[in-house]
């Protein structure tokens, strides 16, 4: 029978998560309830619970589990809502995203990045997230607006099409700044007006694209 690391999940949650000040009880219960290491390569599955990011392949890599708590809880999401990620990887952030909202739209560039994140999350049963691959710099203009957007690489200023999909009163969660170092935003949509917020430094691959990073 395979390991399904419960013990691991509940730890993480603990003294990860809940120890560090995430305060949400569902964006917890998601992290417990989705299989992490599933969706990492399977010769790290032993790690895949620890303090720390970890590489999928194609030079990207599955963001630490405080960070993805950190992002998912400014977010903000509730459970009708619509939501736009930006960096599919391998698939985890969108499935913690599908056990709080009603549908989601993950955008990868990468075509091999893609298809896994599409395989982990038919394996984990997600039927509410859709994977598609583009350039994620330019959005998903067909189904929007979106209640919330999370950009899950680095970007050294948020896409103006990502602003312009964002529903009155949606949050856009990113990493702003440098290739090296970052701030993670949340901005937060008032009719016309975009209201920023700095939650701290963090460090996340470049977000490559027309209105990202060159390649």
């Amino acid at each position: 029978m395979e390991r399904d690391y419960t013990e691991e999940r509940r730890r993480m949650v603990d003294q990860q998560i809940r120890a560090r000040g995430v305060r949400s009880t569902r964006v917890a219960a998601a992290m417990l309830d989705v299989p992490r290491h599933l969706f990492v390569p399977p010769g790290l599955r032993g790690s895949a619970y620890g303090d720390h990011p970890l590489p999928i392949g194609s030079g990207q890599t599955i963001s630490q589990p405080y960070i993805v708590a950190v992002m998912t809880e400014l977010l903000a999401v509730e459970s009708g809502d619509r939501i736009l990620e930006i960096g599919a990887g391998s698939g985890y952030q969108a499935a913690i995203l599908g056990r709080l909202a009603a549908e989601v739209w993950t955008v990868e560039r990468l075509p091999e990045l893609a298809d896994l994140a599409e395989r982990n999350l038919a394996g984990v049963g997600a039927e509410n997230i859709h994977v598609v691959t583009a350039d994620g710099t330019l959005g998903l203009p067909e189904h929007a607006p979106y209640d919330g957007i999370i950009v899950t690489a680095a970007t050294p200023s948020v896409p103006q099409p990502l602003f312009d999909q964002l529903a009155d009163g949606g949050r856009l969660v990113a990493p702003v700044g440098s290739r090296g170092l970052q701030y993670l935003m949340c901005y937060t949509r008032r009719g016309d007006d975009i209201v920023p917020a700095s939650w701290g430094a963090v460090c996340f691959v470049p977000l490559i694209g027309e209105h990202g990073w060159e390649e």
